[in-house]
């Protein structure tokens, strides 16, 4: 992604460095916004707000800037919000209907009117699907939600990207057991969680998804099936592709582990 937004490799390689310092500081960062509010704010007075942990944030902000800061970090919020939603809405919408639509529906026999029509059903149906989920996930902390989404895309994700960067044999089948095994195996264990239903404060009082203490169908004991999930995707990626007779293409697989690890060839690959 990063070739199509500069001119050379060096500077796409120097842009993903500045990405990654980026993104390590502000994670590191809620480290420190969470222990400042805590001992600034006091946890009583964040379980007491209406938002729970979600207000440890602007509450602080308060408690060291007033309602300037309050104001700035409320509008900073929104509008990271409202980034995030825009491009996941733009992105899924855009594969689906050129990845799935446009190459494996219609074969490549597919005009740009007709791929643009199905990009924008899409965004209706995300957006609902989306809004959906928000009503049944209403209270819970967003940095754990946050952390759900992160195992879900791991578990679909990283052992694929790692296999097809350093293990040569790696073929189609492995990458298809491993995606969707590590996609199902996660959406299953959260959906039979203590998130969705069955997990009680000391009050008795369901803190789940499912309001309703009464109704616990839970089976998986954990909150984050990542511990889990993300071994199993690993184990299909393997074992899919150790028993395929496909046999991997080791020119081309040397060709772009040069690419993947010094960026040679990338200007040539943008420009076609």
């Amino acid at each position: 992604m990063r070739f199509y937004t500069v001119p050379s490799s060096k500077e796409a390689r120097r842009s993903v460095v500045w990405a990654i310092w980026i993104i390590g500081i502000f994670y590191l960062f809620t480290l420190v916004l969470g222990f400042g509010a805590g001992a600034l704010v006091g946890p009583a007075a964040i379980n007491a707000a209406p938002g729970k942990a979600n207000s440890a944030a602007p509450l602080l902000a308060f408690h060291l800037g007033g309602e300037l800061l309050l104001g700035l970090i409320s509008a900073v919020a929104f509008a990271t919000i409202l980034a995030v939603v825009a491009g996941l809405t733009i992105t899924a919408s855009a594969s689906f209907a050129h990845d799935v639509y446009a190459s494996v529906i219609k074969r490549g026999q597919v005009n740009p009117d007709a791929e643009v029509k199905v990009a924008r059903i899409t965004v209706v149906v995300i957006g609902i699907v989306a809004i959906i989920g928000g009503i049944f996930a209403n209270g819970q902390n967003i940095a754990f939600l946050v952390a759900l989404a992160f195992a879900v895309a791991a578990s679909a994700n990283l052992p694929t990207i790692l296999y097809s960067l350093f293990w040569k044999r790696f073929n189609t089948r492995g990458a298809l057991w491993s995606i969707y095994g590590g996609l199902i195996s996660s959406i299953v264990l959260i959906a039979f969680s203590p998130v969705v239903s069955g997990k009680v404060d000391a009050k008795g009082k369901s803190i789940s998804m499912i309001t309703d203490p009464k109704i616990d169908f839970h089976w998986f004991p954990l909150d984050n099936p990542g511990l889990i999930s993300i071994p199993l995707a690993f184990l299909l990626g393997w074992l899919g592709t150790v028993t395929s007779k496909e046999v991997g293409d080791a020119d081309k697989y040397a060709e772009m582990e040069v690419r993947s690890l010094t960026g040679a060839g990338a200007e040539k690959a943008v420009a076609h």
